[in-house]
């Protein structure tokens, strides 16, 4: 009997509507051809016009949840994404802990996209303290780099010295997504760890994308559970981004454009 596939694990939230969260990320393992196993650490009613209620499942539940996926595969990779409450965070972090995965990327889904914040102080906090310090690539835009690094992002210079300031909590790896930094017809994503600095320019599209950061953040995990290393991995994940984003489609009456996972599958991959 051939072994198993290499597995990636998400623990974020679930999207009713199909197009970030959970959903997202095993669309996203399924189309780079790794196996997805999830750990819902939320549920949202949500659609293309907005989240109608959410509810937070027990933290013994969720803990059980990511036990039963170690116990079971092989998991090359582990995806964090909506992380609702310092409690869920503490539970996580002790998962991950006691199970010790090859590699974590942390998408730190801290401000909804009206500004609003999702994290109470204490959850920002144990984000910082027991998440950053084991994240092999960290995944924040603007505003959730702001509340993690505590300092203003409103030019290129204050996006180094955040990107500095996140490796200096601990992430061996960052990229900063630049969606919401003016800097003209570009949007500019940079990436830091170590060794490395890269830059990536993209045309800025007259849409509103649903799902862009969870897909980022799986696609990049998806990638390290294929044998990438970090830098690679991130530039390849930000390309099937950039693919899945220009063909995406409205399925809903929504303004959001979801993300077509499939069609942005690399043809020379």
């Amino acid at each position: 009997m051939p072994n198993p596939p290499v597995s990636a694990l998400t623990i974020a939230g679930s999207d009713s509507g199909g197009g970030a969260g959970i959903q997202a990320d095993l669309k996203a393992f399924a189309a780079h051809g790794v196996h997805g196993l999830s750990a819902i650490s939320a549920l949202t009613a949500q659609h293309t016009r907005g989240v109608t209620a959410v509810h937070v499942p027990p933290v013994a539940f969720l803990r059980a949840q990511i036990d039963a996926c170690f116990d079971d595969f092989d998991i090359g990779a582990v995806k964090l994404g909506m992380l609702a409450t310092a409690e869920v965070i503490h539970a996580v972090a002790d998962a991950l802990e006691a199970h010790a995965p090859r590699r974590l990327v942390v998408d730190p889904v801290m401000v909804a996209t009206s500004g609003a914040r999702l994290l109470a102080e204490d959850a920002l906090e144990a984000m910082c303290t027991r998440l950053l310090p084991h994240a092999d690539l960290l995944t924040p835009n603007i505003p959730e780099a702001e509340l993690l690094a505590g300092m203003k992002i409103a030019n290129a210079a204050d996006a180094g010295q955040a990107l500095e300031r996140l490796l200096a909590m601990g992430a061996k790896a960052v990229l900063l997504k630049g969606a919401h930094l003016d800097e003209g017809a570009q949007v500019i994503d940079r990436y830091r760890d170590g060794a490395t600095a890269n830059v990536f320019m993209h045309p800025r599209l007259p849409i509103e994308g649903h799902g862009t950061g969870c897909t980022l953040a799986s696609a990049a995990a998806a990638q390290l559970c294929l044998g990438l290393p970090v830098a690679q991995a991130t530039a390849a994940a930000v390309a099937y981004v950039g693919r899945a984003l220009r063909q995406g489609y409205r399925p809903g009456r929504g303004e959001v454009r979801v993300l077509d996972h499939l069609g942005a599958v690399d043809p020379d991959a």
